[in-house]
């Protein structure tokens, strides 16, 4: 029997078997489900069973590549420009603080870290540091969106805690996608190579092409099976000419996203498709993920560090940022452990710099984001629960909304 029919098989009776169990978990003890995959690909790995092998895995490398755009073009469809702009500054602010403090820690401890470990120059430790950066920038809603349910959706804590999240997103992948286009391949530099910036501009450029080929193919089509295939033929595109070229595919669909659903006149159809195929795409990629992690290539001293130093600067970054801005009393001490949860672009994130070929200790890196995913998604709503309802309890709800008001001109 084939990989791909037995990988079918054990998918969809492993989706049979665990969906009432963790959807009725995810209600009753506020845990999220998607991590039962992470494991279910750990199990069928080389590391374990071996039912997956390393040849079957590099031959699902497309699908996984697609996983990982449709990831990139999820995020994508949420920078809608005339929502954007409707957003306080002060959110936006609050948001970019607990992101690049927790860039900041985390690359610094890391770089220390692997200084330590193998003695090597700090350009070279740079790579693997940031790339642990951006994985650690990355947070999810997942747990917002279960203990949701029992607030009001549009309360001002809540609000934040979204801007947040969908700021790290956008963090995470431009720190990425640029790193990419730094840490280049010298099979790459021909005649002359390209500097970081060309490299970063043809990043851009592939997704803008990409975006204008929808348009161009596909049009004002509103029926959702065909936009489906029509939007996987054009991350198929995109993701495969950045991966050819070793930049980021997940930056890439980044940019198709946001361009479609600021251009279409499809777009609230193109959001639901894009919706709609997220969670499949992402037990897809939660099982390659654990198929392909390699545990014990990592060296324990900075994936040890990588959850401490992540909890640091997201409760210390948003902590900062929330006392300069002064509103550290109308959001409470700890609003940035609502933010503590991985959620499927962490590990997006790591496979995306795990198949670039020139990546420094990528088994490393991803070990880190398997064990972050794996130890924080479980617990993400109970962190985001214990964090809403002390500030609604203690803060009157117009109180945050005020102080955001204040500073509209």
């Amino acid at each position: 029997m084939s990989p791909a029919i037995v990988l079918l098989a054990i998918i969809a009776l492993a989706y049979l078997a665990t969906h009432v169990a963790f959807d009725w978990l995810a209600r009753r003890f506020h845990l999220v489900s998607g991590v039962e995959y992470l494991i279910l690909g750990i199990l069928l790995g080389p590391s374990a069973s071996n039912v997956l092998s390393a040849a079957d895995l590099q031959s699902f490398s497309p699908l996984i590549t697609l996983s990982v755009a449709w990831f990139g073009a999820a995020v994508g469809t949420r920078l809608v420009i005339r929502n954007l702009v409707a957003i306080p500054a002060l959110h936006y602010r609050l948001a970019f603080g607990e992101a690049l403090v927790t860039l900041l820690i985390v690359v610094l401890a890391e770089l220390l870290a692997i200084q330590l470990l193998f003695d090597l120059p700090v350009q070279v430790a740079f790579v693997p540091a940031l790339a642990l950066g951006a994985i650690a920038v990355s947070s999810t809603t997942l747990g917002i969106d279960v203990v949701m349910k029992s607030f009001k959706r549009d309360a001002p804590i809540l609000r934040l805690i979204e801007v947040g999240a969908l700021v790290d997103a956008l963090v995470a992948i431009l720190a990425i996608g640029v790193l990419l286009c730094i840490d280049r391949p010298s099979s790459f530099s021909g005649a002359r190579s390209f500097t970081p910036t060309e490299w970063v501009a043809i990043t851009l450029g592939i997704g803008v092409v990409g975006g204008a080929l929808f348009h161009l193919f596909v049009g004002t089509e509103r029926h959702s099976d065909r936009l489906f295939v029509a939007l996987a033929g054009t991350l198929i595109l995109a993701s495969g000419a950045a991966a050819y070229l070793e930049l980021s595919p997940l930056m890439t669909a980044m940019i198709v996203g946001a361009m479609l659903i600021n251009t279409s006149q499809s777009h609230a159809e193109i959001e639901s498709v894009i919706s709609q195929g997220e969670r499949p795409f992402y037990f897809v990629m939660l099982i390659f993920a654990g198929a392909s992690w390699s545990p014990t290539a990592a060296s324990w001293l900075p994936v040890a560090l990588f959850l401490p130093a992540r909890a640091l600067g997201k409760v210390g970054g948003a902590r900062l940022s929330a006392r300069l801005a002064g509103v550290l009393p109308l959001v409470g001490r700890g609003w940035g452990w609502a933010l503590f949860g991985q959620g499927g672009l962490a590990l997006a994130l790591a496979l995306d710099y795990r198949r670039h070929h020139s990546a420094s200790f990528p088994n490393l890196v991803f070990t880190a984001a398997a064990l972050s995913v794996l130890l924080t998604d479980v617990l993400s709503a109970r962190f985001a629960r214990a964090v809403v309802a002390p500030v609604l309890d203690a803060v009157h709800p117009d109180q945050l909304a005020q102080a955001v008001e204040q500073e509209v001109p």
